[in-house]
């Protein structure tokens, strides 16, 4: 009978070292970004719309904190490609807590269903938003065909 009872108590035990031991591996697992005072969260994805209205497509591109100094736009017949950096520093006499943007690098770049008009492309930043106008080429626009 106490044998039962030791087996038991000893099945218990090992369930609770490994409860112990997963809940320490899962605390652990996201302290390197949030907890550490100097880590880094970065993500180097834009967020991004594209839009079609008839003749032109539009993109929009989340882009805080970013000058349009920093931002690349290369557009070649339907491959558009968006790139930059993204620059922060900590001032002089501070001391970081929490780093969750960094400074980084990144480009996406996208196939259009068209070819852009390169020349009549249009491009605006505001709010960290920045937004591409952009033309579709004259024989990619859709034409009305009437029947004779």
């Amino acid at each position: 009978m106490f044998t039962k009872l030791s087996d038991i108590d000893r099945r218990f035990r090992t369930m609770d070292l490994f409860r112990n031991k997963i809940d320490r591996l899962l605390s652990d697992y996201d302290r390197s970004y949030l907890y550490n005072p100097a880590s880094t969260l970065r993500s180097n994805s834009l967020k991004t719309n594209l839009l079609e209205s008839g003749d032109r497509f539009e993109v929009q591109v989340e882009v805080p904190g970013i000058s349009k100094d920093d931002l690349n736009i290369k557009i070649q017949g339907n491959y558009l490609e968006i790139s930059g950096k993204r620059s922060v520093e900590t001032p002089e006499g501070y001391k970081k807590h929490r780093n969750e943007r960094g400074s980084s690098t990144f480009s996406r770049s996208f196939t259009l269903p068209n070819d852009i008009d390169a020349e009549k492309v249009e491009a605006a930043l505001k709010d960290g938003i920045l937004y591409l106008t952009l033309p579709k080429l004259e024989t990619a626009k859709p034409k009305q065909i009437t029947i004779s």
